[in-house]
This record gives C-alpha cells, structure tokens and sequence, in this order.
C-alpha cells in the first residue's frame, strides 16, 4: 500500500534562500472551494511563512486563487490558514524557532492520499556570497554534465 502523492506547488526560491535544517509534514485547514482550487492547481507558496501564536502554527502569505465557478461562497485568496501539527512537534519548533534567525517556510504543497498537506521547513536564511556560491556550484555542475554528455 503506497502512499499516492501529487505535488500541487513547490516553493523553489525556499530552497534558495534558506539552508534548510529540517522538514515536517502537516495538515491544513481549508474552506469548500480552496479545495478545489489547489486541485486546479492555482497556487503561490513563494512569499509565504508560518508563524507561531497563541501555542499555534499558522501559515501567512499563501495565494490560493478563487475558484472560478464559486460565486458568493469564494474564500479569501491570502487569508491566514492554520496548520496541524502534534502538540510535542509544536513545542520543540517554538523552542527551535525562538533561537536567532531560524523561521518556518513551507517548502511543498501536496495531495497525500487526498488530504492536503504541506512540507514545512526549519530553516536559516543564507547570505547573499552563500547564494553566489550555490549559484556558481549549480553553473559548474551543468558544464561538467554538458562536457560529458558530448563524450558518451
């Protein structure tokens, strides 16, 4: 019995400007036709967050474009969303976020087995000559893959 994954948005800036220390997988509450949106798959996760409150993990920022076919019962495109997580995984983020520079960004956006789910990271930001090396590391190894690709 497999687990049926379909990955709806990946936030691929994430990746580029955090060092990703950790991931966590959890559940989000929705409204009827958001939905149905992800489903179409009219989504942003680039300039989103989680943030911790009141002993709860919310994500800020997410756009979940309106259902077209949703008339007066729509949702909010950037409202706030709460994220589910177990109580012992939420008290050992606060401890982890509370320590300098460490903040919650959603990496993925997916279906797991028709609930949607999102992949949260753990994660510190870089410094622009860390980009510039990821960059620079990125670009050499396509060279090499391109070098010998043409002696095969």
């Amino acid at each position: 019995m497999g687990k049926d994954i379909k990955v709806i948005a990946d936030n691929r800036k994430a990746r580029h400007d955090y060092h990703i220390e950790e991931t966590i997988e959890a559940g989000i509450v929705l409204q009827g036709t958001e939905v149905k949106s992800l489903r179409l798959g009219r989504v942003n996760l680039r300039d989103s967050f989680a943030k911790i409150s009141k002993g709860e993990v919310f994500l800020h920022g997410l756009h979940i474009s309106p259902y077209e076919h949703g008339n007066r019962f729509n949702h909010d495109p950037l409202r706030i969303r709460k994220l589910l997580l177990h109580r012992r995984e939420i008290n050992r983020l606060i401890g982890r976020v509370q320590e300098q520079g460490y903040t919650l960004v959603p990496l993925r956006l997916y279906f797991k087995n028709g609930i949607a789910k999102v992949e949260l990271a753990l994660a510190k930001g870089k410094r622009l000559h860390d980009k510039r090396d990821a960059l620079a590391r990125k670009d050499a190894e396509r060279r090499i893959e391109r070098v010998l690709k043409e002696y095969r």
